[in-house]
């Protein structure tokens, strides 16, 4: 039903990402967009996640005219946004009977959804290279789920299946209609593709002239702090020091690149300190954000966090290292 999308396919619309998401973001899109190059290529994004990013620049007018490649290794992240944008319509039905009975059952109609149907439907439906083919009724199970979960968190156990609590939500806005499409719309236009495996692809696909941006499981500030394991495997200290050669190999390259993650002190040793990010032309700029995700809610708050680049800052200074 692509041919239904075509308002929504306009950019100059804002859209809200569809899901939830840990790291989301929108918080920092006015830090982000100081940095949007002024002239690319492609568009890469090889932690896609909510799309924040994707979805401002889109609404913006700035991928007019371009391709964009937005990759992740979660199979049921791609496999809802896949779903969404060839069945969106449909998606939505789904997603309006899920909030309905939410409205009247709440918390037991959230684990009867996860336990029942969720979770067996997505095993019965993995392929055997990992993907899964998600249908209409699977995506809108996944976005219900994403919206009245606790905190919006994706976190499987350590068999797979999907384990997050429900939410302690008084009225979730589960369902939003014409957001839902427009965001099928910009995953429809020309030129869009969606694909599923490391953000280590990108390395075969970024050349000079192309943007890059990267928002990874950021490293731990604290031992407890650990929030990377939203797909079965962990993205761990060895996984942030290959996202750094991939980085400073192709800012070598001639890309334009820029990768958010936290303060902790192995990504400073990386990026602000490191010898050969700098020969790159890599530099670090500390930005405020909210930390949003903390079981304890009185550890929520302002945090610094980076953003790594070899862009030339737009505007007024804003703190390089």
């Amino acid at each position: 039903m692509r041919e239904d999308y075509t308002i929504a396919k306009l950019s100059g619309y804002p859209i809200r990402p569809l899901l939830k998401w840990a790291g989301g973001k929108r918080q920092l899109l006015p830090k982000l967009r100081r940095f949007y190059p002024a002239r690319f290529n492609r568009y890469i994004e090889p932690f896609f996640g909510s799309g924040a990013v994707f979805f401002d620049l889109h609404g913006a007018g700035r991928l007019h005219g371009h391709e964009a490649v937005l990759i992740d290794s979660n199979a049921d992240l791609i496999g809802c946004y896949e779903t969404v944008r060839d069945a969106g319509e449909e998606v939505g039905c789904c997603l309006d009977r899920l909030a309905e009975a939410h409205a009247v059952e709440g918390r037991a109609h959230y684990y009867a959804v996860r336990d029942e149907r969720f979770n067996p439907l997505r095993l019965a439906r993995r392929q055997p290279d990992g993907r899964i083919a998600y249908t209409p009724e699977l995506a809108a199970m996944l976005i219900y789920l994403n919206r009245t979960g606790f905190n919006g968190l994706f976190r499987v156990n350590a068999s797979g299946a999907f384990n997050v609590p429900a939410g302690r939500y008084a009225r979730p806005r589960i369902v939003n209609r014409d957001n839902l499409l427009r965001v099928a719309g910009a995953l429809s236009r020309p030129g869009v593709q969606l694909k599923w495996g490391s953000f280590e692809s990108a390395r075969d696909i970024a050349e000079p002239g192309d943007f890059l941006y990267g928002d990874p499981p950021y490293a731990p500030l604290s031992r407890t702090a650990n929030f990377t394991s939203y797909t079965a495997s962990r993205f761990d200290g060895e996984a942030q020091v290959r996202l750094q050669q991939l980085v400073v190999g192709i800012a070598r390259r001639g890309c334009q690149v820029l990768i958010s993650n936290s303060t902790a002190p192995a990504i400073t040793a990386l990026y602000e300190t490191s010898d050969e990010a700098r020969s790159a032309g890599i530099r670090t700029f500390r930005v405020p954000a909210r930390r949003a995700i903390n079981s304890n809610a009185s550890r929520r708050g302002a945090v610094d966090e980076y953003l790594i680049t070899n862009i030339e800052l737009r505007g007024a200074d804003a703190g390089a290292d």
